[in-house]
């Protein structure tokens, strides 16, 4: 497998990172505000990097933002997705991916081309509604084809998100959290060992991209730019 390096942004608990790991890149992290970390102070060395994926913070694009400052408050991150340009500018890699919200605006880097794709979790075989755009920038416009399921799942659930739902007794939050790992595609012991509060895990895990997607994300990455890809046969496919 190629040891394609990739610059990660705003890698939260590093979600999108695994997917990519899986896939076989080499992942390198950027700073997160989860680890008291601040992008708008990183900056990246040009040519080290093949690749820069990232998803900015959705919620100043999320469809809840209206309720949000109708209750006299605004979204805790701003647009951040400024950043993310800057940062794929500097680094100057063959490609990046940046996954957001379909409300979002689309990236604008000088000197690549972006397309984009809308993929639900659903339509790679998975059971969460979960729907997501990812933005495929190249300098020659390389479209991103990832493999979609030829059928949807008769199982449906709704999209895992960063609130728990409330509820006080502890039980039910850690059912909640099972349930939100296992349609994440992570296995049961993920952030075990983690210092968090169950509220904190779920959050973390919430803000992620689902495994799936990201896998599915990062085979297309792979053959977008003329790079083997994995035989998950022979590797066995990680759950």
């Amino acid at each position: 497998m190629s040891g394609e390096l990739v610059l990660s942004l705003f890698p939260g608990i590093g979600l999108f990172d695994r997917a990519f790991e899986e896939e076989g890149f080499t992942v390198v992290r950027g700073p997160d505000v989860l680890w008291g970390g601040d992008v708008r102070r990183f900056s990246s060395p040009a040519g080290v990097f093949d690749g820069v994926i990232g998803g900015p913070p959705c919620q100043p694009f999320s469809r809840l933002v209206h309720m949000v400052r109708a209750n006299g408050y605004e979204p805790r991150h701003h647009n951040l997705i400024p950043e993310f340009e800057r940062i794929v500018a500097e680094a100057d890699p063959s490609w990046f991916v940046m996954e957001e919200v379909p409300e979002a605006p689309k990236p604008h880097v000088q000197g690549y081309a972006v397309v984009q794709v809308k993929l639900n979790n659903r339509w790679i075989g998975g059971e969460q509604d979960r729907c997501r755009v990812f933005s495929f920038g190249t300098t020659n416009g390389t479209m991103l084809h990832p493999d979609v399921a030829i059928f949807e799942s008769q199982r449906w659930a709704p999209a895992v998100t960063a609130s728990t739902g409330g509820g006080k007794i502890n039980r039910k939050k850690d059912q909640r959290f099972s349930e939100a790992l296992r349609l994440q595609g992570l296995p049961p012991d993920f952030l075990s060992e983690a210092p968090f509060t169950a509220t904190g895990k779920h959050h973390v895990v919430g803000n992620g991209v689902p495994l799936p997607l990201g896998r599915a994300i990062a085979r297309a990455v792979r053959r977008a730019m003329g790079l083997p890809l994995l035989d998950h046969a022979e590797a066995g496919e990680v759950a």
